[in-house]
């Protein structure tokens, strides 16, 4: 064998066995599945963990921005016209979120904490000064007490006798500091010479500034990745008692703050939000980017808030047969003492039309108003968020209380929150940093494929050259005279010449 098709052999078999390999490799998906089965044992929530430490304190800023519905029209709305609102805000706070008391608890399969939030104002992000600036709006504190009495003829009349001593009418105007973080309210203060349980202080966000909503147990994902982040129990409850059905009642899914790596479009995370006494899910929606990262849109359907006739598995949400709303809303009363307290996506955004029609200056948008979260399929870490919920008031005739007869149920907005985040620089460049190695690992048979493509094309310039050469080869085997002598030979014959032999 001469060198040269010695040479062709031997990129013959290297280049054979470089694509049989990485083909192979290819197809059984090992190094993917390497790289996946290290992504569910960094990803986890113990000690020591690529996770843990961002989990308990979590990097990226929160913002939390307040919008308020001013009343314009509150004499002509009491006459019977329709409700004229103007939305006023952002008054933007600067949301800090960590997870205090952590515990490892079941042999360390699970971990418990608290969520504990505070905020402080941000002045240039804000459109006025919340302590000065004022607010129209429904006077809650007069329609929970209304509400909570409305079966007692008695009762009733000792609270209309209140209303009317203290001029407590249906509805109040407050700065957007007492209406968030409270103030004392005269009827409550009656109302509790009367019941001490009563709290003589009321603010859409009382007493969550600083504070902790209960305790959590998460799953921390070594026994199953799917189960990472996972609420097990919140306040020693694995069910809630709220709603009427143990469908309804079920606490599904994460807090929100993690999601199991491996994500797939096709899949419906769920979400545990104490704010709604209830679990809400989410859908996927579309690929996004975010600082370079890729990502999946998930976003609530609006079958979440869809009305039993809609969606029946939420007949379980209605207080009662008669306190079953349309689509778009959710009464959550149970949860807050009984107060009419209605949640909503933002001005009714994916709600009937009709509860948009009935209030002058609603103008649901997509682009502002809907609730989402890009995460990062690989990791599952959420690249950003826009939490937006309403809280509403839902203001009817309410037994032995004279001046309500002239109203018509009417669910009123009285402000939507819209809680983001998006993921800073630093936090960013690790996500680019794993989804490197990830992918580096992930595609490292495409290696072996395009070693043995290059070898391919070595082979083939090899065997076009060989070709050529032997070619010119057979070319110049062809006959011609090798001496004048030859020419001149009168018999034809065959002159060779013949070098002497030397003895050795």
């Amino acid at each position: 064998m001469t060198r040269r098709s010695c040479a062709i052999y031997t990129v013959g078999v290297i280049c054979a066995t470089l694509l049989i390999v990485g083909i192979g490799l290819i197809v059984s998906q090992v190094f993917r599945t390497l790289m996946h089965n290290r992504l569910k044992k960094e990803i986890v929530l113990v000690e020591g963990s690529r996770v843990f430490e961002s989990w308990k304190k979590p990097p990226p800023p929160v913002y939390m921005e307040y919008f308020f519905f001013n009343m314009t029209n509150v004499d002509a709305f009491l006459a019977g016209a329709k409700p004229v609102v103007k939305q006023v805000g952002p008054y933007t706070y600067r949301e800090y979120r960590y997870k205090d008391n952590v515990t490892m608890v079941d042999d360390g399969k699970m971990v418990s904490a608290y969520n504990t939030k505070s905020f402080v104002f941000l002045r240039e992000k804000s459109v006025g000064d919340p302590a000065f600036d004022n607010i129209t709006t429904v006077n809650i504190p007069a329609w929970a007490v209304m509400n909570k009495v409305k079966g007692s003829f008695f009762r009733a009349s000792m609270v209309n006798v209140w209303m009317n001593t203290i001029k407590s009418g249906f509805f109040t105007t407050r700065t957007v500091d007492e209406l968030l973080w409270g103030y004392e309210d005269p009827l409550l203060v009656r109302a509790a010479a009367a019941n001490p349980e009563v709290e003589t202080t009321f603010g859409l966000m009382y007493k969550k500034n600083g504070s902790k909503d209960g305790e959590f147990i998460f799953h921390t994902g070594e026994q199953n990745h799917l189960d990472y982040g996972r609420v097990e129990t919140w306040k020693g409850q694995r069910q809630l008692n709220f709603w009427n059905t143990n469908q309804s009642n079920s606490i599904n899914g994460s807090d929100g703050g993690a999601f199991h790596p491996l994500l797939k479009k096709d899949e419906r995370i769920h979400i545990f939000t104490p704010d709604l006494c209830r679990s809400i899910y989410m859908d996927y929606e579309k690929d996004v980017e975010v600082r370079g990262i890729p990502a999946y849109r998930f976003t609530p359907p609006r079958s979440v808030l869809a009305s039993k006739e809609e969606n029946p598995a939420n007949e379980g949400f209605c207080v009662t047969p008669q306190e079953c709303l349309g689509t778009g809303l959710l009464k959550v009363s149970p949860c807050r003492k009984g107060a009419p307290v209605v949640a909503s996506f933002p001005h009714f955004y994916l709600a009937d039309s009709k509860y948009v029609a009935a209030i002058e200056g609603m103008t649901p948008e997509r682009t502002h108003h809907q609730t989402y979260l890009d995460l990062n399929p690989t990791t599952g870490i959420i690249v950003r968020a826009n939490k937006r919920a309403q809280i509403n008031i839902l203001l009817n005739r309410v037994p032995y209380f004279p001046k309500t007869r002239v109203l018509n149920d009417t669910i009123f907005p009285v402000m939507f929150l819209n809680e983001s985040v998006v993921i800073d620089e630093a936090s960013a460049a690790r996500v680019h940093k794993l989804l490197m190695i990830s992918t580096l690992v992930s595609n490292f048979p495409l290696i072996f494929v395009a070693m043995g493509g290059i070898m391919l094309l070595i082979l083939i310039v090899l065997l076009m050259r060989a070709r050529k050469q032997k070619a010119s080869a057979d070319e110049n085997t062809s006959y011609s005279p090798v001496s004048e002598k030859e020419k001149e030979d009168p018999q034809n014959g065959t002159y060779i010449g013949l070098t002497p032999k030397v003895d050795a």
